[in-house]
């Protein structure tokens, strides 16, 4: 299985303009800033509800994906592009804001639960499966739980906005070894003890 690799990056976030700069954002900064890189542009893809693009990354064909959903039902644009595409669970990443993890943080994993993140708990029930990989970009903890939605929904401040760009950085520079499959050697550069 470590050696299938990704072949379809998922970007969560909210769609329009009002949220585009706010922490529940970062999986679309990571996919649009690869898109940009790669000249690469989104179209509008009804049927997969969702926004999708196809480019080439460390030799593999990728396809990248924003879901036209709201971030609580962005498991059904997975799904459907998964299943379009024949697209096994384990070769899916989603790229997703961290509450758990500080501004300028990293980690990739796969499986595991949703940790009360609404788009991956959504995408959990519409792919039936939790063996998808996770980029998880660090945006900080409100310390209330009760402060989490407005908190996910505002803009960084102009420090961990600087801090969260840094970790898509990272983020984007661990991707090349991620598409091929050598997930052990991402994780290590990721998870190092400078990180």
């Amino acid at each position: 299985m470590a050696d299938t690799g990704i072949r379809l990056i998922v970007g969560l976030g909210n769609p329009g303009p009002q949220y585009e700069a706010t922490r529940h954002n970062v999986g679309f900064w990571l996919v649009e800033r690869l898109a940009a890189r790669a000249g690469a542009v989104f179209r509008v893809e009804a049927k997969l509800h969702g926004l999708v693009c196809r480019l080439t990354l460390a030799g593999r064909d990728v396809r990248l994906l924003k879901p036209a959903t709201f971030m609580n039902r962005s498991g059904q644009s997975v799904a459907a592009t998964a299943r379009y595409f024949s697209i096994p669970p384990e070769a899916i990443l989603i790229a997703h804001d961290e509450l758990d993890l500080p501004p300028g943080t990293v980690r990739l994993k796969q499986g595991g639960g949703h940790a009360g993140h609404n788009g991956l708990r959504d995408t959990i029930a519409q792919l039936g499966s939790r063996d998808f990989w996770r980029l998880r970009i660090g945006i900080g903890h409100p310390g209330d739980k009760a402060q989490v939605v407005g908190y996910v929904l505002n803009r960084p401040t102009r420090d961990e906005g600087t801090l969260i760009m840094d970790a898509v950085d990272e983020a984007e520079r661990s991707l090349p070894e991620v598409v091929e499959g050598a997930f052990q050697r991402a994780m290590n550069r990721l998870h190092g003890p400078s990180r």
